[in-house]
């Protein structure tokens, strides 16, 4: 995997950064304003609920915020403005279940507390007080809990007010994420398709295509799952953490620096995850794109799979694939057991016990080292704190997995690709000129020392037996590859000094098994370029006799190509591949044995289209049948890299070498008897068309 993925995925990131800076705020908006709840239930049970047993002291002026009690009025000393008068201090204080009222101040509330015939006795570090005391009817109690009514509903209020911002912003944040990622996604995807069309032709040599098809779909999905699951987890995560551990400190600053010991464990915890799951991981994303390249193939040869009866080979393979897969995803599943929701709770547990061991013994002894209201919001806090630790944990492995596929994506994106100039040049001559050049894929030359010259209108053409270097010198001349050795020209100019686009403006191809993709007839001619008219498309389907043969369609022009063109027969395709190229109007032109899979009559129809065809452009032909160029100005014989024989057909046939020998076997030993060897121009006349 790429160190750089995180780079390159922070840099995908930055192009809907917009978006996300607005996610993160309002992510960091709803994370305070939940957190907010704990903070508003401390201040309703430390300053009003358990506020009851502060010191109160009797008033002589009456208000919403006194109470009177057997005659009297207090109120709470805290509520005195500083120029009223106090008068004697009370207290109400909790024994059990009920509530007394002692009429004298109270030195000491905490340690133990007895009640028990009018007498309130308080045990603290072995020393007992005892106060007069009068049992509060529920009547009574509530009168004193009446002046703190208001606050209390004004913290609901403000509560509720919280949680509508909070799920505001959560709806606001999950949009905007997702939206960020789709955004993301998008650009990410474009990107790949693009630059998967500039790489070069030998990439895809030995590579297989559903490899290729599965690092656009499945490994992007992947990266997208990133941005929108995995990400949106560990930012909320990350940014409800931080607001946890403000409010830990917020509360008590013992209390936060305790509970620190979760970072470096999650911490630790994530690392030795990874180091597992990557291995893990790699596996299988490699396994899933050699499962779709194996789909892709057996669907691509599903009719010799069956003919030669390779069904069960076939099956055996998939299987062998897909359990070594299988295996690799329980492996995955059982580390994601070890290390999810188990190891989260023994963190949540430990934190737990730490707060209520050290500070809740102590509330309980009557130390009072925090208010029960601080401590109730600790352990909702605390309680908060492992919410996000839960979700990120359940996104480890979507993590791992995603973070794996964006590797495989962008070392994809790492493969150098060609460099696409816009514009292009004016149409050339078309005087193509191979000068001492040699070339090999690898380490052995399959071209040496090639030199020929084919001017504007001639028609040069390529035979020898396979591997001889037919299309490896086609593959020069379309800049495939760059040969090692010699120099190749066109109308004088070194093609190495010119871009591939525009070289390739003015070529066309026929191949002997075209290619059609999926749409219409008239788009598969037209390719979709916008300068090639309907009219063009028509007129080049006829002067290739298309129309005849094309016409029993019954939406002629429109009639849908589906896959690869399967609903037409091989002639028809091949009769669109040659108006494609016409309609192209190329200065070289390339006929990769195009006649090859075409029957004697759509043959003896397209003859006299090729020679319109061919007329003032730069023929090349690849030809294994020897009798479609005889008309041929060159005729190139190449064997192991080498041209060891050219010239013209009738020439060739004098010369009585390895042309001639191939001719003859082609033709009939008996017919070709009857030719002298010596006599072109004879063999010219009684050289008939073997098909």
């Amino acid at each position: 995997m790429p160190t750089h993925t995180g780079k390159a995925l922070f840099k995908y990131a930055m192009t809907a950064k917009n978006t996300f800076i607005l996610a993160l705020i309002m992510l960091a908006i709803g994370v305070a304003a939940e957190l907010a709840g704990p903070f508003l239930a401390r201040t309703m049970i430390d300053d009003h609920m358990l506020a009851i047993e502060r010191p109160f002291y009797e008033t002589t002026v009456p208000n919403e915020q006194t109470v009177s009690y057997d005659g009297r009025y207090f109120k709470r000393g805290d509520r005195f403005a500083e120029d009223e008068v106090k008068g004697q201090e009370v207290r109400i204080l909790q024994t059990g279940t009920s509530f007394v009222f002692v009429d004298e101040p109270v030195t000491q509330t905490d340690g133990d507390r007895t009640y028990n015939s009018g007498v309130l006795a308080i045990e603290y570090n072995g020393r007992t007080d005892q106060y007069s005391a009068v049992k509060l009817a529920p009547k009574e109690l509530f009168a004193f809990y009446k002046p703190e009514l208001p606050g209390i509903i004004t913290l609901v209020g403000w509560y509720f007010a919280f949680l509508a911002i909070a799920i505001v912003m959560e709806f606001g944040k999950t949009y905007w994420l997702q939206s960020s990622a789709n955004k993301v996604i998008q650009k990410l995807r474009v990107d790949v398709y693009s630059h998967i069309q500039r790489l070069p032709v030998n990439y895809f040599d030995n590579l297989p295509a559903g490899k290729v098809v599965s690092r656009v779909t499945n490994d992007t999905e992947a990266v997208k799952d990133l941005f929108i699951a995995v990400l949106a987890n560990f930012f909320s995560g990350i940014i409800n953490m931080l607001g946890v551990y403000v409010a830990l400190f917020l509360l008590d600053v013992r209390l936060g620096f305790i509970c620190l010991f979760v970072v470096p464990i999650i911490w630790l915890w994530v690392v030795l995850y990874r180091k597992f799951a990557t291995k893990y991981n790699t596996i299988i994303r490699s396994r899933l794109s050699e499962i779709n390249a194996m789909i892709n193939e057996s669907i691509q040869g599903m009719s010799i799979i069956r003919i030669f009866r390779r069904e069960g080979q076939t099956k055996e393979e998939f299987e062998n694939l897909n359990n070594d897969y299988m295996n690799h995803q329980n492996k995955m599943l059982n580390l994601n057991a070890l290390t999810s929701h188990n190891l989260v709770n023994v963190i949540r547990s430990l934190a737990f016990a730490i707060v209520l061991w050290y500070f809740g013994s102590a509330q309980l002894t009557g130390a009072g080292i925090i208010s029960l209201g601080v401590l109730y919001a600790f352990v909702d806090v605390l309680g908060r704190l492992f919410q996000p630790i839960t979700g990120m944990v359940n996104q480890l492995a979507a993590l791992d997995s995603s973070m794996v596929s964006a590797g495989r994506v962008f070392k994809l994106m790492d493969e150098p690709g060609e460099d696409v100039t816009d514009g292009g040049m004016p149409r050339y001559k078309g005087n193509v000129e191979f000068k001492n050049v040699s070339f090999a894929y690898k380490k052995d030359y399959v071209l040496k020392n090639i030199s020929f010259e084919a001017k504007q209108g001639q028609t040069i053409a390529l035979v020898g037996h396979t591997g001889s270097g037919k299309s490896s010198i086609i593959n020069l001349l379309f800049r495939f590859y760059d040969p090692q050795m010699g120099t190749i020209t066109i109308d004088g100019q070194d093609v190495t000094t010119l871009p591939k686009q525009w070289i390739r403006q003015h070529m066309g191809i026929v191949l002997q098994d075209p290619y059609l993709f999926t749409g219409t007839i008239a788009s598969n001619v037209s390719l979709g370029d916008q300068r090639i008219s309907r009219a063009s498309v028509e007129k080049a389907l006829a002067d290739v006799g298309a129309t005849r043969i094309l016409q029993h369609l019954p939406k002629g022009l429109d009639e849908p190509v589906v896959e690869k063109g399967s609903t037409l027969s091989a002639g028809e395709r091949q009769l669109i591949s040659f108006a494609r190229a016409l309609a192209f109007d190329p200065a070289i032109l390339i006929l990769d044995e195009a006649t090859a899979n075409i029957d004697t009559e759509t043959e003896a129809l397209i003859q006299s289209a090729l020679e319109v065809l061919k007329r003032g452009r730069t023929t090349f032909i690849i030809a294994h049948r020897l009798s479609t160029i005889r008309n041929a100005d060159q005729i190139l014989v190449l064997h192991r890299g080498e041209i060891v024989e050219r010239g013209s057909h009738e020439e060739l046939l004098a010369q009585g070498g390895r042309y001639y020998q191939m001719y003859r076997l082609q033709l009939g030993a008996a017919e070709t008897e009857a030719q002298p060897q010596t006599a072109g121009p004879v063999a010219s006349r009684t050289a008939v068309n073997p098909t």
